[in-house]
């Protein structure tokens, strides 16, 4: 594999058909897939073979059972052992099908969403995958209801597994972050690559500008753009050390309008260039 070349980032109509909100394919995977990134969501099942799988820069192993949900602000990579296929049910999805209690279920008390099944709920894991899979091939009246369900329990056992507290603890000194906070908070986590204005965040949480910019600072501790900038700069620190990325492809990647004001703002943050953190891996 050639770690000189630029990671790809997969779009939505190259895969899903404009119709639907998801699409679910069975991979034999015998090679090396190289860093990557989607705009879609992408949730995988493997069901036989061992690898590697290298998200954010980080790698984990994976095996039958391994389930792994990228979200749209993810990179990742996987590799196979030697003489492995990794076969792997791998389902893709718009923003557009998890629903808003899901969507703060899934993502507002866990960081990365990986684990592995074993025994009968591996089974009961991969049967759910199955069922996608063949109701998505022979679609008919009910599909829709069945194909939202199946995903909605995996989404769920999912989240269950990875948090480490139940969701009504919170660590001493941390503040409650209020229902619309939290919303913004996932919203961000999940498009902090984009172009992302003040007003666009808080006319999704239904405040004015100014009331959310006061809650915001007042629940996290920070400004809006200090957050979006502190999650630009340590997605472009982990594209350094995980790829040979141009210096200017991680700006652009990591949401960055300008390679001077990257260069500039990593620089004040990390105490060295880009190019100087590069060199010191």
């Amino acid at each position: 594999m050639s770690v000189h070349r630029t990671p790809e980032r997969l779009m939505n109509e190259q895969y899903m058909p404009a119709s639907s909100p998801y699409q679910i394919f069975l991979h034999a995977i015998e090679h090396t897939i190289i860093t990557h990134w989607h705009e879609f969501y992408e949730m995988a099942f493997v069901v036989s073979g061992t690898g590697t799988h290298v998200r954010n820069g980080v790698p984990s192993r994976i095996e039958k059972g391994s389930v792994f949900l990228m979200t749209p602000a993810d990179f990742h990579e996987i590799k196979v052992d030697e003489g492995q296929i990794l076969h792997l049910y791998n389902l893709i999805f718009t923003e557009q099908l998890i629903r808003e209690p899901l969507m703060e279920l899934l993502f507002d008390h866990v960081s990365e969403l990986t684990h592995t099944f074993v025994g009968a709920e591996c089974a009961q894991v991969e049967a759910e995958f199955k069922r996608l899979w063949d109701e998505t091939l022979h679609w008919q009246a009910g599909s829709e209801v069945i194909v939202q369900g199946s995903l909605e329990r995996l989404w769920i056992d999912l989240s269950r597994k990875c948090r480490s507290m139940p969701i009504t603890i919170k660590p001493a000194g941390e503040p409650f972050l209020q229902s619309p906070i939290r919303k913004a908070l996932i919203y961000i986590q999940h498009h902090f690559r984009e172009p992302l204005p003040l007003d666009e965040v808080s006319r999704l949480c239904g405040l004015s500008t100014n009331y959310f910019s006061e809650c915001f600072h007042k629940q996290t501790r920070t400004t809006f753009q200090s957050y979006v900038q502190e999650l630009r700069l340590q997605f472009a620190k982990s594209l350094l050390k995980a790829t040979r990325l141009p210096i200017t492809e991680v700006s652009l990647a990591a949401g960055f309008n300008t390679l001077p004001h990257f260069e500039r703002t990593f620089k004040r943050r990390f105490a060295c260039s880009p190019r100087e953190f590069r060199r010191s891996i």
